[in-house]
């Protein structure tokens, strides 16, 4: 495998070689693409669009670069994966993820340094941020709401960076299947419809830092006027005339002592076909009721021998929607324990061997011989990083957002924004994320016009 923490450019991308279960690093092939002074409108930086592709090339304001031959990553090659022309595109991804080939793969980063192996640029150093750059807008996170802010925000000829300190795509990119999401009537999995959006972001201009995590947000003043500043934990600084904040939230962890020993072995936080390889033909436990836990029990259903639902409740019509309620209870290799917790985890050098539940009714606890664990009971908002900032948040730490109603989605600091999971009251659906992000471009536009050349964004600090 790649060497883990590594950290390199992809495609205007800053990546990490770690947790390939949910970074594509893909390999070159043969394919050309000529390019990229392709400008868009005047307004976007050049790059070569191929539609759903992973596109590799990317050209840095005022940059000019001579059409050149450059081999592109594609994660369909047949050559890897088998003949899957005939699938649509979003099931060739999860056709080639599900492949034992995938797991055997040597995978390595393509750079931008014309699309030679990693292997061969041994003198190869992470991509560094402009500090002087002031941006329109920078997106603290890559899920839904985030790639949408960045989609509209870019095709619209403003300046944004997106930047997540994991990978593109949030909890949505970790989920087996998405099936309820408009205009997709099969299904799609949660990576490739993140992938979508992410590619399209990039073809619309917008720059990508993953995974930096941001872990502060201040007000500085940069030439002759105000901005906001965001510093990552590498002490990198990116300043921005607006900020919007689609940092989503953490998955919650089981309460018991020894999770940290079987995390990362045992313990899964989402169902991908790389976890279903894991277990196929096993006896799995999932915790959880909710539309994840639903879509992650039907997904592994078909690829191990049973499915234990552990369930807090007396069921699940009030947590989970009504088609997959169905579908689980059509499933026979899904049994649900209502009103049952997990207590503890036994097992050692990090690999689980049974769990045990205690009924809620009775008391009574039985142990079950479980190998692997898949844990969906909920996240909490990812907003420690905004300790000091002003900005409001509710009681169980969302940000408050609609003090201001001719901008409902702007938070008690103006310029700052937040949509998505972790604004307080919004709907925890990727389609809602969505929206929301195609709805804060409008905002940004209207507080930019107002603010113009002498603007000054919020003074950060002050309630």
């Amino acid at each position: 495998m790649a060497r883990v923490g590594r950290k390199i450019a992809v495609g205007g991308v800053r990546l990490r070689l770690a947790d390939t279960k949910q970074l594509l690093l893909c390999r070159p092939r043969d394919r050309k693409v000529h390019g990229p002074d392709q400008a868009m409108g005047g307004q976007v930086r050049g790059l070569p669009s191929r539609g759903d592709h992973f596109d590799d090339l990317r050209c840095q304001e005022g940059e000019r670069q001579q059409a050149a031959d450059v081999p592109i990553a594609d994660p369909f090659d047949r050559r890897e994966f088998g003949d899957t022309a005939d699938l649509p595109r979003d099931e060739r991804l999860e056709t080639a993820m599900s492949s034992p080939d995938f797991l055997q793969q040597d995978w390595i980063g393509i750079s931008r340094n014309r699309g030679q192996p990693l292997d061969d640029q041994p003198h190869l150093h992470p991509a560094a941020l402009d500090p002087e750059r002031v941006y329109d807008v920078a997106i603290v996170g890559a899920g839904p709401a985030g790639l949408a802010a960045a989609v509209y925000a870019a095709s619209e000829g403003l300046s944004a960076l997106v930047i997540d300190c994991r990978a593109f795509g949030g909890q949505a990119g970790a989920s087996s299947r998405i099936e309820n999401y408009l205009g997709f009537p099969t299904g799609i999995t949660g990576v490739a419809l993140m992938a979508r959006a992410y590619n399209q972001a990039q073809k619309f201009g917008a720059e990508m830092a993953i995974p930096d995590e941001v872990c502060r947000l201040e007000e500085q003043r940069v030439t002759d006027r105000g901005c906001l500043a965001l510093t990552l934990i590498n002490e990198e600084r990116v300043h921005a005339r607006a900020v919007i904040i689609a940092s989503g939230a953490r998955y919650r962890r089981l309460d018991v002592h020894n999770l940290a020993s079987f995390e990362g072995s045992s313990v899964h936080y989402w169902a991908s076909p790389l976890e279903a390889q894991l277990c196929a033909g096993q006896q799995v436990a999932l915790v959880g009721a909710g539309n994840s836990a639903g879509q992650a029990a039907v997904y592994l259903a078909d690829r191990v021998a049973k499915v234990w639902m552990i369930v807090r409740g007396a069921g699940l019509g009030a947590t989970m929607s009504r088609y997959l309620v169905e579908r689980i209870a059509a499933t026979p290799n899904i049994e649900i324990l209502h009103r049952t917790s997990v207590t503890a985890l036994d097992g050692a050098d990090g690999v689980l061997e049974a769990i045990r539940c205690r009924s809620h009714g009775s008391g009574v606890e039985t142990t079950v011989a479980i190998r692997h664990l898949f844990l969906f009971i909920g996240a909490d908002p990812n907003t420690d990083w905004l300790a000091g900032s002003g900005i409001a948040l509710d009681d169980k730490g969302f940000i408050r957002t609609g003090g201001n109603l001719e901008s409902p989605l702007e938070t008690s600091l103006p310029g700052i924004f937040a949509i998505g999971d972790v604004r307080s009251g919004s709907v925890k659906r990727v389609a809602a994320a969505v929206g929301e992000g195609a709805q804060v471009v409008a905002a940004l536009h209207s507080f930019l016009a107002k603010a113009g050349d002498k603007g000054k964004p919020a003074t950060i600090g002050e309630p």
